[in-house]
């Protein structure tokens, strides 16, 4: 997603719940024509900000309230003598209320109105204004043919509210959808947006509250929170007399014959991101190369889980899976780890092993996986994860009674209890290996340094983003190994370790 013009609220909503704001709104005093001149204006004032030399738009519209919009904003360009066309793909003879009313004031200014039509060319900035935030099903026909003419005309497009064809509250692409340059969403920020197809979909994304009553807005629930400099959980600063033992033990288990690289990344992050003690329980064959590359880290080659009981009596946390395989070693390893009753973040396959049903996950853990293995674990295809991706989240969380970070673009984080959060920050540069043993290692040193596990789970995913997206200014190449020196040091801009 591209860098939002004007700050962002935190609190993420379902339509049904914007909706339900909407109406409280008019119900205090607004209007609901007044709403929607205030929504029309402002996309006016970000369609010319964005394209001020274009004096021509195309206004897509359908049958509903965002159909109002659109004929506005048409009025307002008419007015200010751009050249203008109304392609109505809904009938404006079905329109009512306040939606019918800005037809008629767009027919007064005298905007061309004609019916949608293939044969018909579209120019200028195209401003979809066809299907709101109330679809829920597949997109029928004629719009689904009017927004492949969107998308394969290759003219900049203004998306008012929720690009057409995209879920509002899970950000999937209900059969096809529009591919906006510029998304201006009203009033509160729907889920959908931020997560699954949704940042794609909307190009940069502007926000406008259309002036409702701000604390109408403060006091409406909502689905998740946006993770944010305002509102990220921030880790205690420390005692002037603090000492190592007092900032956990943290044991990392993994790193099978040929992943050893994985294990030593996530050992390196929890080092770097504080934790006091770190300790490397990996195959003996990896402990050499432990040693040259991170000689603070306290690397044992176990050949069995006996071996491991010992390191994990004295450990206070313990991140497993990264570079742990599959095999017999592997299993043993898990086995000895799931019956121990201490903070332990899961990752890679250590849930691949979860999944298949060769352990038994204890409770109150952090779980991480990536969109495939949500799917192994829920017993779904990665299509149906990624279709829903805050339904995933939140089933894990219930199925494991743990915390769930659901990687991928919106990274969610999911509680037992119902919380959710979403970060929006991150960079495609950081899609590569090793990326994922980072994350885990610096939940993991949050959780030894004495946080609950949703707010390590979620400083850990943002500072992870924030890291990704700095790094990421140097554009392709970017390695894991690069991102515990800069999370280092944006942990201690947002979390001073001396207060």
């Amino acid at each position: 997603m591209q860098p939002h013009s004007t700050p962002l609220p935190c609190s993420l909503h379902s339509a049904a719940q914007v909706r339900q704001l909407d109406t409280r709104l008019i119900a205090a005093g607004t209007p609901g024509f007044e709403l929607m001149s205030r929504a029309a204006h402002a996309a006016w004032r970000a369609l010319r900000r964005r394209w001020p030399e274009a004096g021509e738009i195309t206004v897509l519209t359908g049958r509903g309230n965002n159909a109002g919009d659109g004929y506005l904003i048409a009025a307002l360009a008419q007015r200010a003598g751009w050249r203008v066309r109304v392609l109505a793909v809904g009938d404006p003879q079905t329109l009512q209320g306040d939606a019918a009313q800005a037809c008629r004031e767009a027919t007064s200014a005298g905007v061309e109105i004609l019916p949608w039509s293939v044969s018909v060319p579209l120019a200028g900035v195209l401003v979809d204004a066809l299907l709101g935030t109330g679809l829920s099903g597949a997109v029928r026909e004629p719009y689904a043919q009017a927004i492949e003419a969107i998308n394969g005309s290759g003219l900049p497009v203004l998306a008012v509210d929720i690009p057409s064809g995209l879920h509002a509250d899970n950000g999937a692409c209900l059969g096809v959808a529009v591919q906006a340059d510029l998304t201006l969403t009203f009033i509160a920020l729907k889920l959908g947006l931020f997560t699954g197809l949704g940042p794609q979909l909307c190009g940069e994304l502007q926000f406008d509250d259309l002036q409702g009553d701000a604390e109408l807005l403060a006091q409406a629930p909502c689905l998740a929170q946006r993770l944010d400099s305002a509102n990220v959980p921030r880790l205690s600063a420390r005692s002037p007399l603090a000492h190592k033992g007092q900032l956990g033990h943290l044991l990392v288990v993994g790193g099978d014959l040929g992943m050893g690289g994985a294990a030593l990344l996530c050992a390196d992050s929890a080092l770097r991101a504080g934790a006091g003690l770190v300790s490397l329980a990996t195959r003996t064959e990896h402990v050499g190369a432990s040693l040259v590359r991170r000689p603070e880290i306290m690397c044992t080659g176990v050949a069995s889980a006996n071996q491991l009981l010992a390191l994990l009596e004295r450990a206070d946390v313990c991140a497993v899976g990264p570079g742990l395989g599959q095999s017999g070693w592997s299993r043993s390893l898990l086995s000895a780890v799931a019956g121990r009753s201490l903070p332990q973040v899961w990752d890679a396959d250590a849930l691949n092993l979860l999944a298949a049903g060769q352990v038994t996950a204890p409770r109150q853990i952090v779980l991480t996986p990536h969109p495939g293995e949500a799917a192994r674990l829920l017993g779904l295809d990665t299509a149906a994860v990624q279709a829903d991706r805050p339904s995933a989240a939140h089933a894990l969380a219930q199925r494991y009674s743990a915390v769930v970070v659901l990687k991928g673009a919106g990274s969610l984080i999911a509680a037992p209890d119902g919380r959710l959060a979403l970060c929006d920050r991150g960079h495609p540069a950081m899609a590569g290996a090793g990326l994922g043993d980072v994350l885990t290692g610096l939940i993991a040193a949050l959780l030894a340094q004495g946080m609950v596990a949703f707010d390590a789970a979620c400083l850990a995913v943002w500072l992870h983003a924030c890291a990704g997206e700095a790094l990421a200014l140097q554009g392709r190449g970017l390695a894991a190994g690069d991102l515990p020196a800069t999370i280092r040091l944006l942990l201690e801009e947002f979390c001073p370790c001396l207060s």
